[in-house]
């Protein structure tokens, strides 16, 4: 057995090098993940990935030069794409909702516990979106400010007329998607099997024409303004 090719490949995205360092160790330490490259900006970025071609992209919202945000853009036009994991210290939230909605999986913090930075990891690498109550916190309070770009274009009405599409248990599923709920512990409210939840969140992403859990939580938070 092909112990390397079955390892998750990342790439990390950031322009501190002490960062890159951190997070290299820590990813490398683990039996199914390895670091394949590290770059210090976007257009680095784009450059490594297209060499690389990762399952993983750990990408820095912020830094000198190409964002992270406009070269996740890039990067998700690709064929076979990789997916992306935003990290971010919330400095600059509309960038967060601009990946997010470009079609990013998810954020992290990057003064979250290396534990949980794993798991995002291989939770991305799977195709399912990250979403940590305390993050998702940020993300909504930043989207539905009155400051927020993203507020002044959303529609209330618009947000109710999507979710009037769903089924009662749907709606009560993507509710607790808002709430920051991994399927567990919605599986544990509304009294159903995780395998229930995965079927109801999937209908919401094709009911609600959305790719991750962050946009089913705007998307409540916006009708429930």
């Amino acid at each position: 057995m092909d112990t390397e090719r079955e390892r998750v490949r990342v790439v990390i995205v950031d322009d501190d090098r002490l960062v890159r360092m951190a997070l290299r160790l820590v990813i490398d330490a683990e039996p199914d993940l390895t670091v394949v490259a590290e770059a210090a900006d976007g257009d680095d970025a784009i450059t490594v990935v297209d060499e690389q071609r990762p399952d993983v992209v750990l990408m820095d919202v912020r830094m000198p030069g190409r964002d992270g945000l406009s070269a996740t853009r890039e990067l998700l036009t690709r064929p076979a794409p990789p997916r992306v994991l935003m990290l971010t210290t919330f400095d600059s939230d509309d960038l967060v909702l601009g990946a997010l909605h470009a079609g990013a999986l998810g954020f992290v913090l990057k003064d979250t516990p290396p534990a949980r930075i794993l798991d995002a990891v291989r939770t991305v690498a799977d195709g399912n979106s990250v979403l940590s109550p305390a993050a998702a916190a940020r993300v909504i309070a930043a989207a539905t400010s009155p400051q927020s770009s993203y507020a002044r274009d959303s529609s209330r009405e618009a947000a109710r007329k999507q979710l009037s599409a769903l089924t009662e248990r749907e709606l009560e599923t993507a509710r607790a998607v808002a709430d920051g709920l991994g399927n567990p512990e919605i599986a544990e409210r509304l009294y159903i099997s995780v395998a229930t939840v995965k079927a109801h969140v999937g209908n919401l992403f094709a009911k609600l024409g959305v790719d991750n859990r962050v946009q089913i939580a705007l998307l409540v938070r916006d009708a429930e303004e």
